[in-house]
Order: structure tokens, then C-alpha cells, then sequence
């Protein structure tokens, strides 16, 4: 299979990471969500990624302009229909999911696979409402998606080898490793790093420490570049709160109970570097 047009459905701070990373590797892309106030912050993003991207990297500069060009902007759901691979970001609540790829299913031609970009919810659980569910694979990518080399690839109970393969081949596309890991809640990545951002959490609000110095401990005693509540805010509070409610779901366990800081923080609109505000500030 080649991957000449890429369709992108979700056109938030990780769908315009993959948008971006397609399209400077030389794709087509097809980048949908429901309004146009939001392919016009989208369109932002991009125009300063691109930007940023060519001050940054090394070699032969190419031209942002035609590296945006590639990438086709629509509210249209029924562009999808030629899309070789999709690639799905949306909010990490499976009623939005669900209805998304109901919606696409009967759009996309049925050989094209789904790639679910998802911190926490089974993939399993996606393909069952699809009639491809073979074709159906988790590709967690990691913020911000041009500069990370890794993607956590997830088998869900009916993924073929055939996708994985295929899987492979489009990351290598984009410059991109992966692990291929097995489908339970939250996977490897974000089963453990949301604990940790979770519990760091509880260390503000039990007054243990404040971030900044929780943040340090962690990156100079462990070398991290990131401490656990600067990922927090460059992911989103409001993701975390989504994927640690996943999580507590999914599990039923305790130890996943969400930070009631964490509850007040995404009530209050401060969640990250979005919003200009989160455990740090960013104006």
C-alpha cells in the first residue's frame, strides 16, 4: 500500500502535529474537523510550526509555503474518501470516537486503515464499531509529533499482522520508530505516565512541594528533560483529566482515582500551554 493522501480527522495540538510531520515528509494530507474557527487556529499552528521548523532544521531548508499547500483544509468528512490511511485525533471521550468512525467507516474505502491516536481508550473497543476492524491499529504519537522519533503502536484483538506491517511502513514514512505493544488501558506509556502526573498532582495539592520544585527534582535528580507537571501542561489538563478517568474506568482501581486539583483545574479553564495557564504559567 502507498500512502499518497493521508487522511487527518481532529485538527487539535496533535492532529496538527501529524498534519504537519505528513506533509514535510512529502504527503497529501486531508486535515477535517467540524468548524472553521478551528482549521483557522489550525492554520496558525501550522503557518508557526512550519516556521519554526525551518529556523530549526538541519539541511536543506524547504519551502514552508509548499509544505502547507499540501495540506487540504475542510469541514467536508467526504474528502476522506480517498484517503489511504487515516489517521483519528479527537477528544479522548468515547462517545465523540464512537461517532467518528461511524461517521468515516461509510466514507473511507474499505483496504485503508485506521490509525487511532489515543492516550488511553481500547482499540479493541474502536474497531468494534467499524467494519474493518483488521484494518484498525493504535498509533499513539507523541507532542510535539514533528520532533519525536517514537510512536507507541498498539494490536487491537482483531489487528492483523498485514496492518501492523503497514503500520510500520507509514512511520517510516515520517521518519518515525515504534513499539508494538498489546491492547489494554492506557497501553505502556500513559498507564505509567499518567499515574505519575496524577499522583504529582496530589503533591500540590497536599502542599508536599510546589510544581516548580517537584518539576526539578525530576529533572535533575533523573535526568528528565520534562518534569511530570510540565508534561502535564504541555499535553493538557483537560487530556490528562480524560485519560486518567479512562483509566479508573477501565481498571476500576484506586489508584487511578483523579486528583480533585486536577477536577478544579480543568473546571477553572487552566490547562496548559493552551490556555496560557496550568501548573506553570506561559504569558
Amino acid at each position: 500500500m502507498e500512502f499518497t493522501t493521508v487522511g487527518v480527522v481532529g485538527a487539535g495540538v496533535m492532529g496538527v502535529g501529524v498534519a504537519q510531520n505528513l506533509a514535510q515528509t512529502g504527503h497529501r494530507v486531508v486535515l477535517v474537523d467540524l468548524r472553521e474557527e478551528i482549521l483557522d487556529t489550525a492554520r496558525r499552528e501550522l503557518r508557526t510550526g512550519l516556521r519554526a521548523h525551518a529556523l530549526f532544521h538541519r539541511g536543506p531548508a524547504a519551502d514552508p509555503a509548499e509544505i502547507f499547500d499540501r495540506i487540504e483544509f475542510t469541514t467536508d468528512h467526504e474528502l476522506l474518501a480517498d484517503a489511504d490511511l487515516v489517521v483519528e485525533n479527537v477528544t479522548e471521550d468515547w462517545d465523540v470516537k464512537k461517532q467518528v468512525y461511524e461517521r468515516i467507516d461509510r466514507i473511507v474505502r474499505p483496504e485503508a486503515v485506521f490509525a487511532v491516536n489515543t492516550s488511553a481508550i481500547s482499540i479493541t473497543r474502536v474497531a468494534s464499531v467499524t467494519g474493518r476492524p483488521e484494518r484498525v491499529v493504535g498509533m499513539h504519537f507523541m507532542n510535539p509529533v514533528p520532533m519525536k522519533p517514537m510512536v507507541e503502536v498498539i494490536r487491537g484483538h482483531h489487528t492483523t499482522p498485514e496492518t501492523i506491517d503497514t503500520a510500520r511502513r507509514f512511520l517510516a514514512e515520517l521518519g518515525k520508530d515504534c513499539v508494538v505493544v498489546e491492547d489494554v488501558p492506557g497501553f505502556v506509556s500513559n498507564r505509567v505516565l499518567m499515574l505519575t502526573i496524577n499522583e504529582a498532582v496530589f503533591l500540590v495539592q497536599d502542599k508536599v512541594a510546589p510544581p516548580a520544585d517537584i518539576d526539578r527534582i525530576f529533572r535533575s535528580c533523573f535526568e528528565h528533560r520534562m518534569g511530570p507537571l510540565e508534561t502535564a501542561d504541555l499535553i493538557g489538563l483537560d487530556t490528562i483529566l480524560k485519560s486518567v478517568e479512562v483509566l479508573y474506568e477501565s481498571f476500576n482501581d484506586d489508584k487511578y482515582r483523579p486528583a480533585p486539583l486536577l477536577k478544579k483545574m480543568v473546571a477553572a479553564g487552566l490547562l496548559g500551554r493552551k490556555s496560557g495557564e496550568g501548573f506553570h504559567k506561559y504569558r
